[in-house]
């Protein structure tokens, strides 16, 4: 069913850069698909967003494709405005959005649910000052951003102080974790279905933002050549956070594991982001092309599973 679909993109989050491509490319695959698509750089002017999808004159679009990531775009800022104004929107409701974004608590309803985290805990930014939290590697991150903005490693031999500096953009308060050594993992999920688990061998330290969003850099295997136990397991687990949280249509879980322990002991979720990337690189319309999904056809599964506001 052709339908008048709103591509919001922008923000203005760290991520806007990367929220643009995305719905540069998610536009594009919605009118391949055959649908009528709207663009909309989100500025901080809601009274000009809500015009644009609620014209005084009538005609305003059938659903909101949200492209958009980070704050205000994921976690459920965005949500609320399309609830009030009762627009099907791609992607999860309020609450899973919020609580997916706010790291912490994310951690909380893994753990939960019986799946393993890493160690770790929220502490005060200022605190670094005083010296390392936790024994040496360990991560540092701010506790409500994505594409790894402001994630840091900290090994031997490196500044805190330049940590810690690094994190005054986000906050007072950062989540320190156990590095977990081994390899990445990310599992997306349509709806109901984890689709598959790709192994990311990225060739800078660790996969950061420039790893994530520059091409070459990082080498992306689906399906992971990892035992079948913990492909099965990364697989369930994406699956059981997706579902506790009440996630809708897409999102994708990010995982590490420690290859050097048995079985699936190593395996650690890390996060589950309720609106993953959409740009030429990224990793759940990769899984989607790989189960057989065309890129028009999963732009179309996407506003066919619309959330409708009640």
């Amino acid at each position: 069913m052709t339908r008048t679909v709103a591509v919001l993109m922008g923000g203005w989050s760290p991520e806007r850069e990367v929220s643009l491509v995305s719905g540069k490319a998610c536009a594009e695959g919605l009118r391949e698909g055959g649908h009528k698509v709207v663009e909309y750089d989100v500025k901080r002017d809601l009274r000009a967003l809500v015009e644009f999808l609620r014209p005084a004159a009538g005609g305003g679009p059938d659903v909101v494709f949200n492209a958009l990531h980070g704050r205000y775009g994921e976690d459920g800022c965005i949500q609320g405005v399309l609830e009030i104004l009762a627009i099907p929107y791609t992607h999860s409701g309020v609450l899973a959005s919020a609580i997916a974004m706010d790291k912490p608590l994310a951690r909380h309803v893994f753990a939960s649910l019986g799946l393993r985290v890493a160690d770790g805990r929220v502490i005060e930014r200022r605190s670094l000052a005083a010296g390392d939290p936790m024994p040496r590697p360990y991560v540092v991150k701010p506790i409500d951003q994505g594409s790894s903005i402001g994630v840091h490693i900290v090994r031997d031999g490196d500044n805190l102080a330049a940590v810690e500096a690094a994190e005054a953009a986000f906050g007072e308060r950062v989540l320190v974790e156990k590095f977990v050594p081994g390899r990445e993992l990310t599992v997306a999920v349509m709806g109901d279905k984890p689709i598959a688990v790709t192994e990311l061998r990225p060739r800078t330290r660790f996969y950061d933002y420039e790893a994530k969003y520059t091409d070459g850099i990082t080498e992306h295997l689906v399906p992971a050549p990892v035992p079948a136990d913990v492909y099965a397991a990364a697989k369930q687990w994406a699956l059981a956070a997706y579902q506790e949280l009440g996630c809708e249509g897409l999102s994708r879980a990010d995982f590490r594991w420690d290859d050097s322990k048995p079985g699936t002991l190593g395996l650690v979720i890390l996060e589950l982001n309720t609106q993953p990337g959409m740009t030429p690189l990224s990793l759940a319309p990769e899984q989607a092309k790989w189960a057989g999904i065309s890129w028009p056809d999963l732009m179309t599964w996407m506003v066919d599973h619309a959330r409708h506001p009640s």
